[in-house]
């Protein structure tokens, strides 16, 4: 006779089958096609059929015939239906979970995603406000055109004021007022 102790772990015992893991992701998929199903009209085509099937094989056909008699108030059909629902239920709770994790990890990204347009809006807000504040202090076409005229223009009146005075060399054009052909 062997004593078990408490302190020494028991040896494995050997199988008959060997243990199988249930691989989740596979039997997931096979509870949303399954509820997937379920959830069409298809389906509830499908059962009404069978139903009306059943308990009008069981009402009108003779009673040698009959599987689950009216009499017995197509207890049958009632188990099958029970058990239908039983399996159905959590099938669909099992496809709901599932769902419900892609949703999160959806989810999950499009918060991120928004995180990152937010960021990148602000950093382009905060760009184009820099380049209007550089603009600001850069000169502009329009405004070197009006600068450059009103400059021509103050040297015109200059020359015009000393061309009086001084006619100028008519060989070089020395002292001839600006803007003018020759």
């Amino acid at each position: 006779m062997t004593v078990d102790r408490l302190d020494t772990p028991r040896t494995t015992r050997r199988r008959l089958l060997p243990r199988r893991s249930a691989d989740r992701d596979a039997f997931g998929r096979i509870a949303e096609a399954i509820a997937k199903f379920i959830g069409t009209p298809r389906f509830l085509l499908y059962l009404t059929v069978f139903c009306a099937a059943w308990l009008l094989w069981n009402t009108l056909m003779p009673e040698a015939a009959q599987f689950d008699p009216r009499a017995l108030n197509f207890t049958l059909l009632t188990l099958m239906l029970s058990i239908q629902a039983s399996y159905s239920a959590p099938l669909i709770l099992l496809a709901q979970d599932r769902q419900a994790d892609r949703d999160r990890v959806s989810f999950e990204h499009d918060r991120q995603r928004a995180e990152r347009n937010l960021a990148d809006t602000e950093y382009l807000t905060r760009e184009v406000a820099s380049l209007r504040m550089a603009m600001s202090e850069v000169a502009t076409r329009d405004f070197l055109r009006g600068e450059l005229r009103t400059l021509l223009e103050e040297l015109q009146t200059e020359r015009g004021a000393n061309g009086a005075a001084n006619p100028g060399c008519a060989a070089c054009g020395h002292g001839q007022a600006l803007g003018s052909d020759s």
